[in-house]
Parts: structure tokens; C-alpha cells; sequence
């Protein structure tokens, strides 16, 4: 533990999320002091429980606060005293929406609730999770791998729920450039993330290894990504909140490499044998994504993303900030191991 980190508050934001508590273990680990949002506090002992499995015993370091992004209420609150935040709480995609508002308002607005709240109080400074999906989305005829230097496209082809991400990251830097008064900020921009599962709140890019174990994907959609451990992303946070150079700067939290989903299914297959007889073996046409897509809701977002190209770039984070991610194999089968431990496949 680190002694020097002793009496530092940092207030994480949406605390039960699958980042976040990765986030909170390693803040505590060091010796910070963490407050936790909530949006409900009956949710307290739910995030001691990951935690516990995560390897935390002592629990004297961490509060919780009520606090809904939606509303004004408790944001005072919940900032003051802090040296740090980490914005990590933001709203998931919504299957069955009627406009695309009900995704992008919530995120601008949450964003923009605590940088006005954390500036009021004082704050060094605000570490924003952001996404990819504000990198590397609606653009077309790419052949080089996505940096921080570049914005989807908000005229292409691209889901809601990736404009609300993009969205949100630029009213937070037009804040902090117009009315920031000093507040500093950082972004980190993951793209699909795995890594150990601590409970039943997870990213929805887990979703995809339990489906393959579960047998629910019979064939796998023609979709490329680029992967990271969770607890590398929670890693990347602590850097990008502390570090001189990280102030003022977004790091896309990726390996790098983009696999296909068939890639994520082989990977699977060779390390868990007989367990993973249901994972899929081959691809599936694109025009079937597509038509499906027109009758179910949830594969609107998979539909934008077939064939696309979506190699990515983490050089910026391992070379300004010395951060070094695991491979995307190590991510993918800490995602599929823990949740064979915690009994989240249906056999």
C-alpha cells in the first residue's frame, strides 16, 4: 500500500459499474481514500461483494454517496473534499429506443453535471471514461489504425449510443476550454473491454463470451474489434488522474490488435476444450445481420459495425505514461474463466 496516497480523496461515479469497481480496487489498493456514487444505496453491499472477490478485505476507505446523473441533487456533495474524479458512471445502450436523444442527452448532460460540480469544489482534476465508440465510428475507407487524434464521424453510419459517447466527450473539453477555470481533465477512451467478472454487473462486451459458451451464437457475425483488460483500463484511469503529461490529453485503452468474433471463439476452443463445445465454428453472411437487424433491436449497433475496419492504436498511453496492457488472449479468458468460477453460464 502507498503510504503517500493516504487521506487523498477520489470520488468514482457510478460505482457498481464493471469499470468502476476495477477502478475503486485499485484506488484502494494504493491507499486513496474513494467515495462511490450510487444511484441507489441498496446497491452498497451488492459492490462490497465484488469487491471481496476482487481481493479487498478492508472496507474503512470507501463511502458511498446517493447521486443520479439525471439530477442536480448530492453532486455538491459528493465532490467536496476530493482531489480526483473519476467520471467512469455513463448510461448503456438502450435496446428498444424511439430517439436516439434518449441516449445522447442523458450522457451530455451527466458529463457535464459533474465537471460543473467538481470545478465548483475545487477538483485537480476530472479522468472521463469515454469510449471508442468517440474514436473510431462512421467513417469509411480507413486503412490506418485509429489514434487519439481522431473523432467519428457523427454524419456516418453509426449507432446512438456511439454518438452519445462522442457527443459527451466534446461538450466536456468545450467545457473545460470555456468555463473549466482551472479543473484539468483526461480522457480515456476503451475499446471493447474484458477481464475478470467480479458479479453480475458487466461490460456488454462480456456478453459475447457468454453467449458463445452458452451456445447462443450459432455462427459469428463478419465484426472486427481490438480488446482490453478491464484492469489494465482501471490501471490507464489511475495514470491518466495522477501523471503531469496526462492533463489536457484523451488515450484510446486498446492492445491494438482487432480480431474477428470467429478469432475470440478459436481462442475460446483451443483453452477450455469439452467446456466450450458450444462456441461457434464458422461466419456468418452479412446480409443475414442485416436483415435480422431490421426485426431485432439488438443487433442495430452489431449491423454499423459488419466488416468495418477497426485496428487501433495504444501507443500514445504506453509511451507517454509507461502503461502496459495484457494481451487480448490473457483478457478474453480472465472474462471466460471468471465467469465459469461464478457460475454466470447456463450449462
Amino acid at each position: 500500500m502507498t503510504n503517500s496516497n493516504n487521506g487523498v480523496n477520489v470520488l468514482v461515479t457510478g460505482g457498481s459499474g464493471f469499470i468502476a469497481v476495477h477502478c475503486i480496487i485499485k484506488l484502494l489498493e494504493q491507499g486513496y481514500k474513494v467515495r462511490a456514487t450510487l444511484r441507489s444505496l441498496n446497491r452498497q453491499n451488492e459492490v462490497k461483494d465484488m469487491l471481496k472477490k476482487g481481493g479487498i478485505s478492508l472496507f474503512e476507505n470507501l463511502s458511498f454517496i446517493e447521486a443520479d446523473l439525471s439530477k442536480d441533487e448530492n453532486w455538491d456533495k459528493a465532490v467536496q473534499g476530493c482531489s480526483y474524479v473519476l467520471h467512469v458512471a455513463s448510461p448503456t445502450p438502450i435496446v428498444n429506443y424511439k430517439h436516439e436523444d434518449e441516449m445522447i442527452n442523458p450522457a451530455k448532460d451527466g458529463v457535464l453535471r459533474v465537471l460543473r460540480a467538481a470545478r465548483a469544489a475545487g477538483v485537480k482534476r476530472v479522468v472521463l471514461t469515454s469510449a471508442y465508440g468517440a474514436v473510431g465510428m462512421g467513417n469509411t475507407n480507413r486503412t490506418t489504425p485509429y489514434t487519439e487524434k481522431d473523432w467519428s464521424n457523427l454524419k456516418g453510419n453509426l449507432h446512438p449510443y456511439q454518438k452519445s459517447k462522442t457527443i459527451a466527450e466534446k461538450a466536456a473539453w468545450e467545457f473545460i476550454h470555456n468555463e473549466g477555470g482551472g479543473l484539468e481533465l483526461s480522457t480515456v477512451n476503451p475499446v471493447a473491454v474484458m477481464g475478470p467478472v467480479l458479479g453480475t454487473d458487466y461490460s456488454h462486451s462480456n456478453q459475447v463470451v457468454r453467449r458463445m459458451l452458452e451456445g447462443e451464437i450459432k455462427a459469428c457475425p463478419k465484426v472486427y474489434c481490438c480488446y482490453v483488460d478491464v484492469r489494465d483500463v482501471a490501471d490507464l484511469h489511475l495514470l491518466a488522474m495522477t501523471h503531469p503529461k496526462a492533463n489536457g490529453e484523451r488515450f484510446l485503452a486498446t492492445t491494438g490488435n482487432a480480431l474477428s468474433m470467429l478469432d475470440i471463439a478459436q481462442i475460446l476452443k483451443k483453452n477450455l476444450g469439452e467446456v466450450a463445445a458450444k462456441v461457434p465454428t464458422k461466419e456468418m453472411p452479412n446480409w443475414i445481420v442485416r436483415i435480422a437487424a431490421k426485426f431485432n433491436p439488438s443487433l442495430r449497433m452489431l449491423a454499423t459495425l459488419l466488416g468495418k475496419y477497426a485496428e487501433t492504436s495504444g501507443d500514445k498511453a504506453k509511451q507517454l505514461l509507461n502503461w502496459s496492457p495484457r494481451s487480448n488472449e490473457d483478457a478474453i479468458m480472465a472474462t471466460a474463466d471468471s465467469m465459469l468460477q461464478l457460475g454466470l453460464i447456463k450449462k
